[in-house]
Formats: structure tokens, C-alpha cells, sequence
């Protein structure tokens, strides 16, 4: 399916944020995710279906000074 991740269109396999994850090699990693706008807690992203269109950003922490 296609959706926007990060700004960019991408064809994915996953259904799921934690699918989707796994795909892009995320996993492990310490993130926060927001579909459409809305911030996901952790504990959804196993149930959190996606769909064809959905806006995903992937947001990690970084350090600096």
C-alpha cells in the first residue's frame, strides 16, 4: 500500500505501525510515532491498523549541544 512516511511516499507491506517498523528497521530503536497527526503511544502500535494514504512520521531523539 501506499503511504507518506516522513514526507516521502514509500509502497509498504506492513499493516500495522509495529509492522511497519520492523519493515524500515526501526526496531529497537527508541522513537515516537504519529499517524495523521495524532501521536500513537507504544502500546497501540500493535493494534494501530494502517491504510492507503495514512502520514506517518517517525520521529527519533537526538543529542547535541
Amino acid at each position: 500500500m501506499q503511504v507518506i512516511v516522513n514526507g516521502e511516499q514509500r509502497e509498504i507491506a506492513a499493516q500495522t505501525v509495529d509492522a511497519l517498523l520492523n519493515e524500515l528497521a526501526y526496531e529497537g530503536t527508541h522513537v515516537a510515532i504519529a499517524v495523521n497527526f495524532e501521536v500513537l503511544p507504544k502500546s497501540r502500535w500493535a493494534d494501530a491498523l494502517l491504510k492507503s494514504g495514512d502520514e506517518i512520521e517517525i520521529i527519533t531523539p537526538r543529542q547535541g549541544g
